[in-house]
């Protein structure tokens, strides 16, 4: 039993997408025995691209179903199926998604027909759907649009049966997409994780953490780790059973959260910020070991731009004054940051320097002072020096609220 199927998105960005549109046609294997259309409200905008290729406009999907009201019926006539379509992992990743965003895991066999297309019909000049089902005499009505596209798939899916006569091909890419290899392992494990900053946890089947960091984006690193020829990483290759994650907006909040749980992140910092002579600039730790720079840095290009965004701020030419902001050893403050997602602020308080403890509020709440926010912390005490550096590089962007902890 298959499920051919066609979505078309909002044009949102990667992984930030909504279904505007889906249509599904159960068929097993001599005729279609049910069928689901729909255009569905986004709750999102359609970017004008979006728009023009589909024809499918804000007003045609403001009294569309939204897609909580539309996924039982999904489940219900995908269930016990294989999942086919025309560049499957795009419409399957749809569908992950938005299920997910519901707090349900839809997990299901898949079978994509480029390959299948790629190799029972190896003389065809372009494997886009509308110039092949085109070469091949299939009808395509609206193109662009789930229904006929979905439709098409339908067509193109039953010619490829016919031509494999003896089910070597399909079973043999079916094989492939679904069998336990350490491709389709890799595939299983990232193919959720989104293109945002945060830590990421490499984890076994109990749970334990083999590996975590904070990286710009967790989806990418992911797939570079498991892709590594490394020595370091195999164990963390061979081991993990599940990778999860946290959003951390911020390398500063990504510092709290992983030593609220007792992970000690090892960051090299081999660059730093000196003033010599009235001027600042950028060079390596190990040059002046007898002088403590102002600030480090991972890499020449990041201290490049900070000295660059300390030039252009007039009150910093006056190095002294400088130096003093960059001082925590006695601040006791309540600094209010930027949180994990939009609509959500971090907190911290400062203690003669050391952060004792963090949390996170709703914007909305307007709880921005110390007594309010005490049944919100959690406790942490972090003195290390790379984490010094963080509070630094967050007084020198400017991007936070300080209070003093008298002020209630």
């Amino acid at each position: 039993m298959y499920t051919i199927i066609d979505i078309e998105g909002n044009g949102g960005a990667f992984r930030k997408e909504s279904i505007i549109d889906i249509a599904i046609f159960k068929y097993d294997g001599h005729e279609v025995v049910d069928q689901f259309i729909s255009l569905v409200n986004p709750e999102s905008d359609i970017t004008p691209f979006v728009q023009k290729l589909t024809g499918i406009t804000p007003k045609m999907v403001k009294t569309a179903p939204k897609f909580h009201e539309i996924a039982r019926r999904v489940v219900e006539i995908t269930e016990g199926t294989t999942l086919v379509g025309h560049n499957i992992d795009f419409d399957y990743r749809m569908l992950r998604q938005s299920f997910k965003r519901l707090g349900y895991d839809f997990k299901i066999q898949t079978l994509d027909t480029i390959p299948l297309a790629q190799k029972l019909i190896p003389e065809a000049e372009s494997y886009s759907l509308g110039k092949l089902v085109k070469s091949l005499g299939i009808p395509l009505v609206e193109h662009h649009r789930a229904g006929g596209d979905a439709r098409a798939t339908l067509d193109l899916f039953k010619l490829l049966i016919t031509k494999d006569v003896d089910n070597e091909i399909i079973q043999k890419q079916y094989e492939e997409t679904n069998a336990k290899t350490y491709v389709n392992k890799i595939r299983e494990l990232t193919q959720d994780l989104p293109n945002e900053q945060g830590i990421v946890y490499f984890q076994d089947g109990e749970g334990k953490i083999l590996f975590s960091d904070f990286v710009d984006d967790i989806n990418r690193f992911a797939k570079k780790i498991f892709n590594s020829k490394a020595k370091k990483f195999l164990a963390v290759q061979e081991n993990t059973e599940q990778v999860h994650y946290e959003i951390s907006g911020n390398s500063l909040v990504a510092q709290l959260l992983m030593a609220s749980k007792g992970i000690r992140r090892k960051g090299v910092l081999p660059f730093g910020l000196y003033h010599r002579n009235g001027k600042y600039f950028v060079e390596k730790n190990t040059l002046r070991k007898t002088e403590k720079p102002l600030l480090k840095f991972k890499s020449f290009t990041q201290g490049l731009k900070a000295l660059n965004y300390i030039k252009s701020r007039e009150e910093f030419n006056d190095s002294e004054q400088f130096k003093a902001l960059m001082e925590l050893k006695h601040r006791s403050e309540l600094w209010l940051i930027a949180g994990r997602t939009m609509g959500e602020r971090a907190f911290l308080i400062l203690n003669n320097g050391v952060v004792e403890a963090y949390g996170f509020y709703e914007l909305h709440t307007q709880i921005q002072t110390l007594s309010k926010l005490n049944h919100l912390k959690i406790p942490v005490k972090i003195t290390t020096e790379d984490f010094t550096n963080e509070l630094k590089m967050v007084l020198l962007k400017g991007e936070l609220k300080i209070q003093p902890l008298s002020q209630k």
